[in-house]
């Protein structure tokens, strides 16, 4: 009997055990860090997606266009059942000859104006068998083409624009998860914040209330407290919707289809005032848009060489061999009847002597687009030259914004403790104390949109100088 309990308890302990790591496992699928939160968007976001399936189809389409230069090999049956074999109308050789020669031996009746107009009737003839069958087999291969050696540089160049395009995807994508992480981290804090302040407001109104009926405080002094206590609650109620919205917000950046909440691991960075930049040298090579027009010039100079390169010839060699079966009866398919082969190879040479100046037209059209693509290039330095000091300007700007806020709220802070004490001692209005309040609620609410915009202007600027990881 003792057995049977202790092994009852161990079959419930393992179950306990069981139910504990599952459950723990179903929390660590919702919990993620930022980098977590990264790397999942990274391989479930619809747009990393899309940018790998362009990658993937850029290296197909190479290997479709290399399929041009190996050997090209067909093959073919045809089966003819003629209902009705094809007249064919021949002139009427045979009158004359059997006509001559009747006027030659001096027969008659015969009418020589027939004879000498030359006007008999045509022969309607039938060639060829009711069933034929025909199976051919060719093969051709291309010697040498200009357009096709110079696409095969193209399509690796190709190839070489789908992995600059999947990774501005990937910026994009780091950019926009980072900043919808921290929004919810933001509106997280200040949603804890705003609860432990309404609590603690909460306790102030009911203690002003009790004395209020006691006869010791006057009933605005409560009024006083309890529409700021309502707006705190109206601040908590925006605050929470907020957070719901960010929530979605980075569900829909990372790609996340599951309904559970997530739960975010990191916390909001603390040393974000000791970091401001001072912005060097600006390397544009470093943002994708610059490494797109350095792909997109590469390719048309590779499409002006093509042009160029057009006047020289084409040469294909070929072959083939095929059978042909000609039956009067349905035995196409009998073992031993005869099959007449026939044979061949052959080459083409193909040399564009004069197309009307269409080839020199295209040529001038792909040096225009080279100079343009050049100018597009000078552009994109000025762009990104301009973006990097923008974004580092608004980055310290933003780092002097939260120094700032963080001091004003460590003194609203300051100010509503003093407050509070000098009202609860009795030596402090309560118009102070509410002012003080609201004072913090303000400096609060700014610090967290510091924060923010902080951490905001930090991706903005490592974006722009093409760093971000």
């Amino acid at each position: 009997m003792q057995m049977y309990h202790l092994s009852k308890l161990k079959l419930i302990l393992i179950g306990l055990v069981l139910f504990k790591w599952s459950t723990a496992q179903t929390t660590s699928g919702t919990a993620f860090s930022l980098q977590q939160a990264i790397d999942y968007a990274l391989k479930n976001s619809p747009s990393a997606l899309n940018a790998e399936q362009d990658k993937l189809a850029a290296k197909y389409k190479k290997r479709e266009f290399q399929g041009i230069g190996l050997p090209q090999i067909s093959a073919s049956f045809d089966l003819k059942d003629f209902i009705k074999i094809p007249v064919s109308i021949l002139p009427n050789f045979v009158a004359p000859a059997v006509y001559g020669g009747l006027v030659a031996a001096g027969a008659a009746p015969f009418d020589p104006a027939r004879l000498d107009a030359n006007n008999y009737d045509p022969i309607q003839a039938q060639f060829g068998t009711k069933y034929q069958a025909n199976a051919s087999g060719s093969v051709s291969q291309l010697l040498f083409s200009s357009d096709y050696i110079v696409g095969l540089k193209a399509q690796r160049e190709l190839e070489i624009l789908s992995t600059i395009s999947s990774n501005r995807t990937r910026q994009d994508l780091i950019a926009n998860v980072s900043k919808a992480y921290y929004g919810v981290l933001v509106n997280t804090e200040r949603l804890e914040l705003l609860d432990a302040n309404l609590s603690r407001l909460k306790k102030i109104v009911d203690e002003t209330s009790a004395y209020n009926k006691q006869g010791f405080v006057e009933l605005i002094d409560v009024e006083r407290l309890e529409v700021t206590y309502n707006n705190l609650t109206t601040e908590r109620e925006k605050v929470e919707r907020l957070l719901q919205l960010g929530d979605q917000v980075l569900r829909f950046q990372m790609g996340y289809a599951g309904t559970e909440k997530l739960q975010l691991t990191d916390v909001l960075p603390n040393d974000l005032k000791e970091e401001s930049v001072n912005l060097g040298k600006i390397d544009p090579s470093a943002r994708p848009e610059y490494q797109l027009l350095q792909s997109s010039q590469r390719l048309n100079e590779l499409n002006l060489k093509r042009q160029r390169l057009g006047y020289l010839p084409t040469l294909v060699a070929y072959g083939s061999l095929g059978y042909s079966a000609l039956r009067s009866e349905f035995d196409v398919f009998t073992p031993r009847k005869e099959w007449f082969p026939t044979a061949l190879i052959g080459g083409t040479f193909s040399l564009n002597i004069f197309d009307g100046l269409q080839r020199h037209n295209r040529i001038q059209q792909a040096k225009i687009d080279v100079t343009k693509n050049q100018n597009n290039l000078k552009q994109i330095t000025q762009v990104v030259e301009l973006e990097s000091t923008s974004a580092a300007v608004m980055y310290n700007n933003a780092i002097t914004s939260l120094k700032s806020q963080t001091r004003n709220r460590e003194l609203a802070l300051h100010i509503q403790e003093v407050a509070t004490k000098k009202y609860q001692q009795g030596v402090g209005s309560n118009l102070e104390m509410v002012t003080a309040e609201t004072g913090l609620k303000e400096a609060e609410t700014n610090y967290f949109n510091a924060v923010y915009d902080a951490l905001i202007a930090k991706i903005d600027y490592q974006k722009a100088l093409g760093i971000i990881k």
